[in-house]
């Protein structure tokens, strides 16, 4: 296998393989949405799992997560996203930057969103493993090359779903641990609180995804 391949689907499996882990604790909980975090063999870095139910269509919530070039509304600390290609309905690659306060230096990537769903449950599954290349690298501005994100939409009674999100990101370079800690607590909570807010929007509630079932 190409090592460019390779590298997102280690992470896929390794994430897939910490989501199954039973040792996640509860790192904060507020308004019904859990932030748990789980040590990763072999990282420094712990990996993070956010769980809430929200009112709404599974395809509402996956056209809110697809709108890459909206991200920036919902997203922590999230300066720019941009679509980059639009290679299927289910799939594409965007470019995103995030903003982080002095004296550490932004951040970004390019991300690689799949969508898929089980017939059978409904179930949705977004992942999102970041990419090497595609966009260039700029001056002042550090690259993140190992990281992927899981979605997990599953649809209940009464037009409600539960997400979960799972995420194992390696910042790249150093930053100071404060930071880290507010990355990995508050924002999963706040990223989850933004999105309860755009799923009450009018335009959002009217929104369908093409590929995914009401």
């Amino acid at each position: 296998m190409n090592r460019i391949l390779l590298i997102p689907f280690l992470l896929v499996l390794m994430l897939t393989t910490v989501s199954a882990q039973v040792d996640w604790k509860l790192k904060t909980e507020k308004d019904g949405i859990k932030v748990y975090s789980a040590q990763v063999p072999d990282s420094k870095v712990k990996s993070i799992k956010v769980e809430a139910e929200f009112n709404a269509a599974p395809s509402q919530l996956v056209a809110l997560l697809m709108d890459v070039n909206s991200c920036a509304d919902w997203l922590y600390h999230v300066k720019s996203s941009t679509l980059v290609k639009q290679v299927s309905s289910s799939e594409l690659y965007y470019y995103s930057e995030v903003n982080l306060p002095w004296p550490a230096q932004n951040r970004d990537y390019v991300g690689h969103l799949t969508v898929s769903q089980n017939p059978a449950t409904k179930v949705v599954t977004i992942t999102g493993p970041v990419v090497k290349g595609i966009v260039p690298e700029k001056k002042g501005v550090v690259r993140i090359t190992e990281s992927i994100g899981k979605w997990t939409i599953t649809p209940m009674r009464n037009d409600q779903i539960k997400v979960e999100y799972a995420l194992h990101t390696d910042p790249a370079g150093s930053l100071p641990s404060w930071l880290v800690n507010m990355f990995a607590t508050e924002g999963p909570l706040k990223i989850f609180e933004n999105i309860k807010v755009q799923l009450q929007k009018a335009s959002v509630k009217g929104s369908v995804y093409a590929s995914v079932s009401k």
